[in-house]
């Protein structure tokens, strides 16, 4: 009988991208159902190796949190109940707990339990690591992922690459933005400390536009503001125009992604396409920079807002990413443009996760 196994990796679409290779590791060995939360299933739809996904606010996550009701933990108890699961992988980034959920699998009945945790975890974990004993510190998050499944028994089963499927073909994306070369500008993040300002987009837009370049700025739906402040005339705004199996789609094709640390980052590192990082360093960049992809990393990573995971700027003037000038910006993109050699033409066959990666292992070469 095919053993059940839930991998749990409850925050953003981001962190569920770095849980990817987790994710294929338990699936080379087991059945794998994904627990994630709202905001991360839209990417946890599109990971490789699911089997079935579980999708549940956690009020210990999320941020405004659901209230902790008995009614709203039934639920999850529920879910794992008719699920089946015969052990559990608890994801983490390093400044998060595993017993809240570990508890709560107790109670729905899993046996077996792995996480990373710095507290005391007396039986509610089976097999527990220690962060800066058992686990380094400052590693990227794909391999903190990889390293909590190794734990639990499960080594990775690839090469530890981000990877996505069902990416929305050519044809669909052409309908979005056309079939010529273009780079795309993701001035958006979840928290504002994150951002680069706006008329830094606009302003790169401009310059790119001047340059020849086609440009193309992406959003949410709740984004639309923002995005308009960041184009300029003769740029291509698909903000709340795409689905993110589309937005995978859009990105695939780009010759280089300018974005701050959010979501869309990870997506380009699981489609092979070169990020220009305007990362600001309320978190460690060893951590969460795009994994494994042609990257340039931008930004002050010294400046006080470091190690804060500040939501709000706690600096006069945000100078971490202020201080950095479109010209600057403008370089790094033709720097990456130049690297990566001539990439897939929009037009090209449809990709899917493992073509996207061939495609980029070429431009590492």
């Amino acid at each position: 009988m095919t053993r059940r196994v839930l991998v749990a990796r409850l925050d953003s679409a981001g962190d569920v991208l770095l849980a990817g290779p987790a994710v294929r590791a338990v699936a080379a060995r087991a059945e794998t159902v994904l627990l994630c939360g709202p905001r991360g299933e839209a990417a946890a739809r599109m990971l490789p190796g699911v089997s079935r996904l579980i999708v549940w606010d956690a009020p210990w996550i999320s941020n405004p949190a659901p209230e902790a009701t008995p009614a709203h933990q039934r639920e999850l108890l529920a879910a794992l109940g008719a699920a089946g699961i015969d052990e559990a992988v608890i994801l983490t980034s390093f400044h998060q707990s595993p017993l809240p959920l570990a508890l709560l699998l107790r109670a729905a009945g899993v046996p077996r339990i792995t996480g990373v945790s710095t507290d005391y975890a007396g039986s509610l974990l089976d097999v527990r690591l220690r962060p800066g004993e058992d686990l380094p510190e400052d590693i990227p998050e794909a391999e903190r992922g990889l390293a909590i499944a190794g734990a639990a028994g499960y080594p990775a089963a690839d090469d530890g690459r981000l990877a996505v499927r069902g990416v929305a073909e050519a044809a669909e994306t052409a309908e979005l933005c056309g079939t010529e070369p273009y780079v795309v500008l993701h001035p958006g993040a979840a928290v504002p400390a994150r951002r680069w300002p706006a008329e830094g987009y606009a302003e790169l837009a401009r310059k790119l536009v001047e340059h020849g370049r086609r440009v193309v700025v992406t959003g949410g739906g709740e984004e639309r503001e923002l995005c308009a402040a960041a184009a300029a005339p003769g740029v291509i705004d698909l903000s709340g125009a795409c689905s993110f199996p589309e937005l995978a789609g859009v990105i695939a094709r780009a010759e280089v992604l300018v974005c701050g640390n959010t979501g869309p980052a990870h997506l380009a590192a699981a489609v092979g396409t070169p990020v220009v990082s305007l990362f600001a360093p309320v978190v460690p960049a060893v951590r969460w920079q795009p994994y494994r992809v042609p990257l340039r990393l931008l930004g002050d990573q010294d400046a006080p807002c470091r190690g804060t995971r500040a939501r709000e700027c706690p600096v006069p003037g945000h100078p971490c990413l202020a201080s950095v000038g479109p010209d600057a910006v403008l370089d790094a993109v033709f720097e990456l443009e130049a690297a990566s050699g001539a990439r897939v033409p929009a037009a090209a066959a449809p990709v899917s996760w493992t073509g996207a990666h061939e495609e980029f292992r070429e431009a590492l070469r």
